[in-house]
């Protein structure tokens, strides 16, 4: 009794459901015509999955190892399956099989359409050799890494929010679901590196930041309290009286975040004398300093 449902996806008779599933998905993979171009792709693809659709449901091919080919007129699956293009198959095969068992899917056997991924709720993906993912690169402000942000960002033909976590550092890869490409019903992701913009005054050390700041020179020499705008907020610092031009002040837990254990790094403040315009002395300062330095 011939059985040629087996031939269409290269498998004998025996074949187990994982047996079954694993051809599906190589000839799936070989003629989508989402990937295949070639002429014959369609109708091959079509074949393909009604093949699958019947031997992957216990009911139906219980049914179909009884009487075999004898179910399509006696023809060749191949055969049969092409001597009903433009038909409604999907109807042609409920009423061969009496609609028993879970019913074929409404995904157009006769006119195949591109959204189908996969019948009976079966796809393939990236384990089947199929990469669905897009990779991006974006920019972001140094407050936004230190701090977290949401960023609109436009891919793919879509626009989306992109949550950046606090603490992110450069270089680092965010996944955004389902923003990839799409094959059928199966969608892949965004894979988003992330770059940190530079910023005047400002550089980055491990978890530490070191900013840049200016003093009064009097500040510098006498000691003062000086207001400072930071990346979090606005702070007050006290300068010690003789502190020497691109010394370092430590203010801890201001700097990134270790997203692994939850610790902040510190943020180093770097402090450079404001210069005053000689031209606005007294020639009396003037001579002091002179004398003096």
């Amino acid at each position: 009794m011939a059985k040629s449902l087996y031939q269409t996806l290269n498998i004998n008779e025996n074949a187990s459901a994982d047996e079954i599933k694993k051809a599906y998905r190589k000839l799936a993979r070989q003629y989508h015509p989402d990937i295949n171009k070639s002429s014959e792709a369609e109708a091959k693809f079509k074949e393909i999955n009604a093949a699958y659709e019947i031997l992957s449901d216990p009911q139906k091919k219980v049914e179909y190892d009884r009487y075999g080919d004898s179910m399509f007129n006696g023809q060749n699956f191949s055969d049969f399956t092409r001597s009903h293009q433009g038909a409604d198959f999907n109807d042609i095969l409920n009423s061969i099989f009496g609609g028993r068992g879970r019913g074929f899917n409404s995904g157009n056997f006769g006119g195949f359409s591109s959204n189908s991924g996969g019948f009976g709720g079966f796809g393939f993906g990236a384990e089947d050799g199929i990469d669905l993912d897009i990779e991006a690169n974006i920019t972001i402000s140094l407050k936004s890494a230190l701090l977290g942000d949401k960023i609109k960002i436009s891919l793919n033909n879509s626009s989306f929010e992109l949550k950046i976590p606090e603490g992110i550092s450069n270089g680092s890869k965010l996944r955004a679901k389902g923003k990839g490409k799409k094959l059928g019903n199966m969608v892949g992701d965004a894979i988003i590196t992330i770059n940190i913009a530079s910023q005047e005054g400002y550089k980055i050390d491990e978890y530490n930041i070191i900013q840049e700041i200016s003093v009064p020179l009097k500040a510098m020499l006498f000691g003062d309290k000086v207001e400072v705008k930071t990346l979090q907020k606005d702070i007050t610092i006290k300068i010690p009286p003789n502190m020497q031009n691109g010394q370092k002040m430590r203010i801890e837990n201001m700097g990134f975040k270790n997203r692994k254990t939850g610790e902040y790094g510190d943020l180093l403040l770097q402090v450079n004398a404001k210069i005053p315009n000689s031209d606005n002395f007294s020639k009396e300062l003037k001579e002091l300093l002179q004398k003096e330095l």
